[in-house]
């Protein structure tokens, strides 16, 4: 075949190729490794990343909503995300890492189980959050790590919150743009109320063991910092750091490996090793 027919059929087979072979042939080139786990009623794609021995703690990183929505009134076929923000992040991490996918997110095939719903009004509801957290259980069975830091973008970081109190290993929470008060944010945008999710806002407190770090940036359109806010006045316990000159996307990937070492260093400290 000329060589100009193969480039046309290579462009062509990458157009047809699904969000979610999208987002793993991306994982691939990252170097991470796919692996299945099981939920409550879902199966969970994850990947993994780093030498799993070389730590007792484990950075978990949790992706944002994706595409729950094609338009106003149309759910989309698939949720995966088009721009993979927390896969990007965790590229630029070291050490021991789990991407933790949620619920019939990256999968090229959906369960009988799953539905619209779960990732649109219900996309952190407690069905998804404790699916998502006997995933992350599975894992721990099969890798016991004793210190877990739970890192999610966006909507990521909401389910993020929200899983922590079901998760004793948790140290550490770290959210990066995330809408934490959800009633807030459906308000700003004039969205339908996400009803069947629990909002982190209106929450009980997690664990004073927990520390928590919420990056928000000065210019987010999607998340503006006073919905960060709104949920800290609440949440006293947790601390908003607010980046100047960052919006939704920009420029998270690019600074994340100086972000984390300064979490790292200025406040969970370094990863002890493993005896």
């Amino acid at each position: 075949m000329p060589r100009g027919w193969i480039v046309l059929v290579a462009a062509l087979l990458a157009a047809c190729a699904t969000p979610a072979d999208r987002f793993d042939r991306r994982a691939n080139a990252l170097g991470f490794a796919s692996i299945g786990l099981q939920g409550t009623e879902f199966h969970h794609i994850a990947y993994v990343a780093g030498a799993l021995e070389s730590s007792d703690t484990l950075h978990v990183y949790v992706e944002h909503d994706g595409t729950p929505w094609l338009d106003l009134t149309h759910p989309a076929a698939d949720p995966t995300p088009r721009m993979p923000l927390a896969l990007e992040l965790m590229g630029q991490d070291t050490g021991p890492r789990l991407f933790l996918g949620r619920p019939c997110y990256f999968a090229p095939q959906k369960e009988p189980a799953c539905t619209p719903l779960l990732w649109t009004h219900q996309r952190y509801s407690p069905q998804v959050i404790a699916s998502t957290v006997a995933a992350l259980r599975r894992f721990l069975t099969l890798h016991p790590f004793r210190r877990l830091v739970l890192i999610g973008y966006s909507g990521g970081g909401t389910l993020a919150w929200l899983m922590a109190a079901q998760v004793p290993e948790t140290a550490a929470i770290v959210t990066v743009a995330a809408n934490l008060d959800t009633d807030d944010w459906t308000r700003i945008h004039d969205y339908s109320p996400l009803a069947g999710s629990l909002n982190p806002a209106l929450m009980p407190p997690l664990s004073p063991t927990i520390s928590q770090f919420h990056y928000v940036g000065a210019r987010d359109r999607n998340v503006p910092p006073s919905i960060v806010q709104s949920f800290a006045r609440r949440h006293p316990e947790a601390r908003v750091i607010e980046v100047s000159d960052f919006d939704h996307e920009c420029c998270w990937i690019e600074r994340w490996a100086n972000l984390l070492e300064e979490v790292q260093s200025a406040w969970l400290g370094p990863r002890p090793a493993r005896n």
